[in-house]
């Protein structure tokens, strides 16, 4: 099963957040991983590369925010 192999794959019980959290973070680490993309990132903000690639990392803690509270209709 795929699920298994690779974790951002889901499945059945995957929520909203769970799965643009790993989009996200599938994403921040892509940018991250190619040089050249990073480079533009750091020419486009006036950065350094560390502090973008800093930024990057941070924002792989919570790519969409907290958690958000379970819904108490769902059964």
């Amino acid at each position: 099963h795929l699920q298994s192999k690779y974790i951002g794959t889901g499945h059945s019980d995957t929520t909203k957040y769970e799965w643009l959290t790993n989009q996200h973070r599938d994403s921040l680490a892509s940018y991250m991983g190619h040089y050249d993309l990073l480079s533009y990132f750091a020419i486009a903000e006036n950065e350094s590369k560390a502090r973008v690639r800093f930024n990057l990392m941070e924002r792989m803690l919570q790519p969409c925010g907290a958690v958000p509270e379970p819904d108490k209709h769902e059964d």
